[in-house]
């Protein structure tokens, strides 16, 4: 895949993200936090748990952009594990559940408006660092995953993971908000 056609679908991809959580803000505070039941997510809640990923990740990222001396090239080749990641972050029909990790689990947090905040501003944040991406290699430069420190994603591997996610918890956001409607 070109490495510049990815950048802009990714980046496009963001700029879709950050326009639906803007319509968020438009919300009261209980619909934002109302859940179908004591074990599942509210709204804001999926975003603090993306807020919390993106705490781990865009760091990082973006030290790696700025310490590379790799150079930018045209073609992008997705690695075995990053493509497999990537693949199993897309939603499906029917949600494939997946355990979350202890301390990316805001079940029960105390949260306000703020989180829908802190989103957007990782969102324009991750905009800036598809951007930079440009000049270095997306094949070359590795980032830790927030799994193991043993396990390194190429730099566009880990964009469309990172990404895949965002969309996937968007769409458990779509279903809290049909669910309330419907109860």
């Amino acid at each position: 895949m070109q490495s510049e056609k990815l950048i802009q679908t990714l980046s496009e991809q963001t700029k879709q993200i950050i326009n639906k959580a803007e319509n968020l803000k438009c919300y009261d505070l209980n619909t934002l936090t109302w859940k179908e039941t004591e074990i599942t997510w509210s709204i804001l809640e999926c975003l603090e748990h993306l807020n919390l990923y993106g705490d781990f990740y865009l760091p990082q990222i973006e030290n790696k952009i700025k310490n590379s001396i790799t150079k930018n090239e045209p073609e992008f080749k997705n690695g075995v594990l990053g493509n497999y990641f990537s693949k199993s972050m897309l939603p499906r029909g029917k949600l494939n559940k997946m355990k979350t990790f202890k301390d990316k689990n805001p079940l029960n947090a105390n949260l306000d408006k703020s989180v829908i905040d802190k989103f957007i501003n990782q969102q324009i944040k991750l905009l800036d660092l598809l951007n930079q991406s440009r000049n270095v290699s997306l094949n070359k430069v590795k980032i830790q995953t927030s799994i193991s420190s043993l396990i390194k994603l190429k730099l566009g591997d880990t964009f469309q993971f990172f990404i895949n996610h965002i969309i996937r918890h968007l769409k458990q956001i779509d279903r809290i908000q049909t669910t309330m409607k419907n109860s």
